[in-house]
């Protein structure tokens, strides 16, 4: 946020701060949420080179729309499903550990 605007609005009563001040995270809180975001991410870019949602749904025994909220970062769904689909396009265990080591 420019600095003009963050004092602007502190000028008039507002508190300006970070989405994990809003909700109160602590720092584990904020890298798991990150861990899941960069999860999701690299499961839409590998998914997208191999195949559909549609595929990727019924070979690992789900549905597109939950692949979907997957690829999107929804907070319902599981790292188990994130890492379960990311395996069924052909990602290796190794390559998961360094995008979760890529972060924080």
């Amino acid at each position: 946020m420019e600095q003009i605007k963050k004092e602007l609005l502190e000028s008039r009563g507002w508190k300006v701060g970070t989405v994990s001040d809003f909700l109160d995270l602590t720092p584990e809180e904020i890298i798991f949420v990150e861990i899941k975001l960069a999860l999701s991410r690299n499961l839409k870019s590998e998914r997208q080179k191999a195949m559909t949602q549609r595929e990727l749904a019924t070979k690992i025994g789900s549905s597109q729309p939950r692949i979907a909220k997957a690829e999107n970062g929804d907070p319902s769904v599981s790292i188990e499903l994130l890492i379960r689909a990311m395996l069924a396009t052909g990602a290796t265990p190794q390559a998961i550990g360094q995008i979760i080591a890529g972060v924080g």
